[in-house]
Formats: C-alpha cells, structure tokens, sequence
C-alpha cells in the first residue's frame, strides 16, 4: 500500500509542479504559492471535517508544521527554476530530495541496503551530469536552474522527515498543519515584499490545477508514510520528474541534449534502485 499511495503522490506531484510551473512564468511565485497553497488548504480542512478526525495536539502537529514551511521553500525554489531554466534539467535534480529521508532513517539505525546507497550514486551522478552545460568554451558553468533545484531537493526532503513525524498523530491533521504553516509564511513573504494576491482570470483554473494536485500528492504521501519507511516513501514520490519531464516534452516542446537525457535517466533510475531495494 505505501508503495502504491507513493507512485500515486509521485503522479499527482508530477502534474502539479508542471501546471505550478507555467504559472511561474506568468506571474510572481510567492503569488502562486500562496494561492494555490490556500487552494489546497481549504480541500483538506473540508476533508477532515468530513472524516471526524480528533485534533491529536498542536505540539504533536509542529513536526508537520515545519514540513509545510520546508515544502514551501522546496516548491518555491522548484517553481522559480522552472522559471528560469528547463524543467526537464531542474526536475530530476530536484528527485535527489529522498537522501534527506533515508538520512535520518540510518541515524534511526534503518540502513540502506546495498541496491539503495547505489541508487544514491546514481542519482549524485545524474545531478552532476544535468547541473552541468557548455559555455561554448573549454570550461563548462551551472545550467540554469540547478542551484534552486538542490534547495527543491533539500526542501521536499524536509517536507517528508517532518510530515512523517506529524503523520504519526493523525495524516489528516498533518496535511491540515503542513498547509495552514505554508499558506501562513507564503503570505507573510507577500507582505514584506509588498507584493500582490492578484491573479490573472485566465490563470485561476491553472493555479487550481497546482493547488489540487499538490495537495492530493501530500494526502497520499503522508497516509502512505503511516504504512511504509519515509525514506522509501520519499524516494517513490521522487518519481514525479518523470511526469513532469514528459508533459514539458509534449506541451512545451523542450528538447534536451543526448547527455541530459541520459543523466536524467540516470538520476531516475537510481530513485527507482533506492526503492527497490
């Protein structure tokens, strides 16, 4: 069950972040964070009153509560590189984000097995290869975006430690804490920065797109860390640069070059070693 409820978030991840990220192009990304964050929010508070969970606590929720801060940093790191670079280079860097998770497993004494740490290697590999392009000389600079992609990574990996802690208590609840905490920063960060909640009219249904299946991929993410490792769970839900890629092939055309391409599936197939194993 935690395997299926993974893949699913990976799939719902992959669909939203994609939709999240032509929204970035269009507008500011604290403006779609927020929104579609608020978006999700409301979904999920409607679904735990509809489930009649009991509130476990708010020092039990905090955990969760940092996973919302740290999966709003994630995603706007992930959106802003969308923005700037190709989704098909910053997405499977982003996939890196499991090696936070199965961190913190080994220092629990859960330690990967031989297929996982070289699943790692590969995705360390991938990343190299992907953060990696000409400069049209002998030297070779940071492809556009790589940077924030590794704070995606860093972020998301957060986001799944701290809403497995929280989930513990109550996935509902946990969902409820990770988004009220997102929503919460995002619109302070428009405040200071004095920026705008204002969205264009053509591009509501896009940033309801973003916020419905971002928190549909978090419901099955936090359920599925109830049945399974975090780390194994993130790792699966690491899987979502594969729709993500895709749709940017189809929809925007992007076209990568033959070492990209091998590096990308390079990182992805190392996710799919850490899982395996």
């Amino acid at each position: 069950m935690a395997a299926v409820l993974g893949l699913a978030g990976a799939a719902l991840w992959g669909i939203g972040d994609f939709l999240g990220g032509l929204a970035s192009r269009r507008m500011a990304v604290l403006a779609v964070l927020a929104i579609s964050q608020a978006i999700g929010l409301a979904g999920v508070v409607l679904w735990v009153l509809l489930a009649h969970d009991p509130f476990p606590g708010v020092t039990e929720l905090l955990p969760a509560a940092a996973a919302g801060v740290a999966g709003l940093v994630g995603l706007g790191a992930l959106y802003r590189g969308f923005a700037v670079g190709a989704m098909g280079i910053v997405a499977p860097i982003s996939a890196a984000s499991p090696i936070v998770p199965l961190t913190v497993d080994a220092a629990r004494g859960i330690t990967p097995g031989v297929l996982q740490w070289l699943g790692v290697a590969l995705v360390l590999v991938g990343i190299v290869t992907l953060s990696k392009e000409p400069s049209g000389s002998a030297t070779q600079r940071i492809a556009a975006g790589a940077g924030l992609a590794l704070v995606a990574a860093l972020g998301f990996g957060g986001f799944v430690v701290g809403l497995d802690a929280g989930a513990d208590e109550s996935a509902p609840w946990a969902v409820v804490a990770a988004r009220s905490a997102s929503v919460a920063i995002a619109v302070v960060a428009i405040l200071v920065t004095s920026g705008t909640l204002r969205a264009p009219r053509n591009l509501l249904p896009l940033l309801i797109g973003v916020g419905v299946f971002d928190t549909g991929a978090t419901v099955c993410v936090a359920f599925a860390t109830t049945k399974g490792s975090a780390g194994i769970v993130a790792v699966l839900g690491a899987l979502y640069p594969v729709v993500t890629v895709v749709l940017a092939r189809i929809v925007l055309a992007e076209k990568l070059s033959r070492s990209r391409r091998a590096g990308g599936l390079v990182a992805l197939s190392g996710a799919a070693l850490v899982a395996a194993g």
